[in-house]
């Protein structure tokens, strides 16, 4: 059951965050913008396949290290093999103005080099799993776009729960780390029926860019 939490910031567990309305419409639709492009480029967009030979219902483009389900590469290896997109200087600043805001501080040092923009449509779901393929304990960044959804967020220890439900919505920060950098985490469910600013995105669709510090070299 979908748990009503006010449209305030929030820490929902040591080390995750929630901070609504965290993106203005103006920088929602730049990264819509963006978006788009990043998804044209190259090979563009794919849904991601697992080991089990499933698909992804979700279609992921991947910034700085190219996401393979588990595990990165700087090339595109399965599409056409061709150079990973380059991470903006610019998404590295928004994500660490985001680390700034979400823990209030100002100080902390937070440089992502690897960016997944997922997109969501029609019944599209990301089951409960683990952002453990990055070498660096920092904090993962969440930014929703588009239509909300159900963000459901367990501890790192069982996938099965307990967990908690929270409704994100555009424009919407989520950061995790410290003590639950490791979370299971999943989106069980889209929300259409929500208002969604005028930013770009087609009916019931959502964006989600997830930032994240590789570690790698």
């Amino acid at each position: 059951m979908l748990e009503l939490i006010p449209r305030s910031r929030r820490e929902l567990a040591p080390g995750v965050v929630h901070v609504p309305d965290w993106l203005s419409e103006d920088a929602q639709r730049v990264l819509v913008f963006a978006a788009r492009e990043w998804a044209r480029e190259g090979p563009g967009a794919r849904h991601a396949t697992l080991p089990n030979g499933a698909r992804m219902s979700v279609e992921t483009v991947c910034l700085g290290w190219h996401w393979i389900p588990y595990r990165y590469s700087r090339t595109r290896d399965d599409q056409d093999g061709s150079p990973v997109q380059p991470f903006p200087a610019w998404l590295a600043e928004l994500g660490a103005s985001a680390v700034a805001d979400a823990y209030e501080d100002p100080g902390v040092d937070y440089r992502p080099d690897v960016a997944l923009v997922n997109s969501y449509r029609g019944d599209a779901r990301l089951g409960m799993h683990q952002d453990r393929e990055e070498l660096a304990p920092d904090p993962v960044v969440s930014l929703s776009l588009g239509a909300a959804c159900v963000f459901r967020i367990g501890s790192p220890h069982d996938r099965r729960g307990p967990w908690q439900d929270v409704e994100l919505q555009s424009g919407d920060l989520i950061v995790f780390g410290g003590q639950h950098r490791l979370a299971y985490h999943g989106v069980p469910k889209l929300l259409p029926d929500r208002d969604v600013p005028d930013i770009g995105t087609a009916p019931g669709e959502r964006l989600n860019i997830t930032l994240r510090v590789s570690g790698l070299a």
